[in-house]
């Protein structure tokens, strides 16, 4: 028997437990922990301590947002998908450990699909391509020309499997040879690139804006097929690169047997948090495009995206690891 049927077997019994809490109105009847996969500070963990609170108040209950870092948010993804199926715990799965991880990790330990059971989209937003302060590249141009130039090939940093597909992509479509690094999360990626230790990293608009304002890195294009309005004067990768697309995005899910009635008062309470006019315009500052969703539509939308990643991690030539 594999470990996803074993889990699916346990998480059906728990779920038989689950069930009649809920229908005595008596759901969520404890703090919900929505696990983020990677570090504090990181694109996930920032969007997320922003819907906590609102979250909180719809539902009754603190959620209370539980970091589990490492390996490109293998740990913490594996670590929801084991827990109870009872709708106390939600798993924030995003591009790298929703998809990109099915491709990139040979023996993932959880399938997104089959131990998970979605409640919906979150939100959507960019990542900027940076270089250090002191680096001779003054545009996307003058880089891919740089890196032509190099005796040895340039370094990009990255902390998770989108950063990494994204660099992977951009050196494919430019025709240059780049070395990657991996780190432990997008935070630490980025500060190498500060201290002038890495040539490049695609980082989230959260954290790399008050660092470009700063002086303290180089802006040179922006992930999203147009120009980001919180940042028009950062041209698209795009612009020099056509062929080259890439979304950054955000979806929560619990674990596969959660109750259906569950799932959608999750849902419910999640797509009004969303909806919330103040909330999207301070989400709006930070650079999220936040959305809802139907359980099913985050689910066609996540199958759609394991398909694409994986044709587009080929492409890049990266290997499973």
């Amino acid at each position: 028997m594999t470990t996803i049927h074993r889990r699916a077997l346990i998480a059906g019994g728990s779920a038989l437990l689950a069930a009649p809490a809920f229908a005595q109105g008596a759901w969520p009847d404890r703090p919900i922990r929505l696990v983020v996969a990677f570090p504090a500070g990181s694109v996930t963990d920032t969007l997320m301590r922003h819907l906590s609170e609102p979250l909180s108040r719809e539902l009754g209950q603190p959620v209370i947002v539980d970091n589990r870092p490492g390996g490109s948010g293998v740990v913490g993804t594996e670590s929801a998908a084991r827990s109870a199926p009872d709708g106390h715990t939600w798993c924030v799965l995003s591009v790298t450990n929703g998809a990109l991880n099915t491709y990139t990790i040979r023996r993932l330990s959880y399938d997104p699909i089959r131990d998970f059971a979605p409640i919906g989209f979150v939100a959507e937003t960019a990542y900027i391509l940076v270089v250090p302060a002191s680096s001779p590249a003054r545009d996307l141009r003058g880089f891919i020309e740089h890196a032509k130039a190099a005796r040895t090939p340039l370094t990009f940093s990255h902390g998770n499997s989108s950063a990494l597909i994204a660099s992977a992509t951009l050196a494919r479509l430019a025709g240059v040879e780049m070395t990657a690094v991996p780190y432990r999360g997008g935070p630490e990626a980025l500060t190498d690139v500060i201290a002038g230790r890495i040539d490049s990293t695609f980082t989230d608009f959260a954290a790399g804006m008050p660092q470009i304002r700063e002086g303290k890195i180089r802006a040179l294009a922006v992930t999203l097929p147009q120009p980001f309005s919180l940042a028009p004067e950062i041209p698209t990768v795009a612009s020099v690169l056509p062929d080259f697309a890439f979304d950054v995005w955000f979806g929560i899910s619990v674990p596969a047997a959660t109750p259906a009635p569950i799932i959608a008062r999750a849902n419910a309470a999640l797509n009004k948090v969303l909806g919330d006019a103040e909330l999207k315009e301070r989400l709006a500052r930070l650079g999220y495009a936040p959305r809802g969703s139907s359980p099913q539509e985050f689910q066609d939308f996540l199958r759609n995206q394991i398909t694409v990643l994986t044709q587009r991690a080929r492409e890049a030539g990266l290997e499973q690891q």
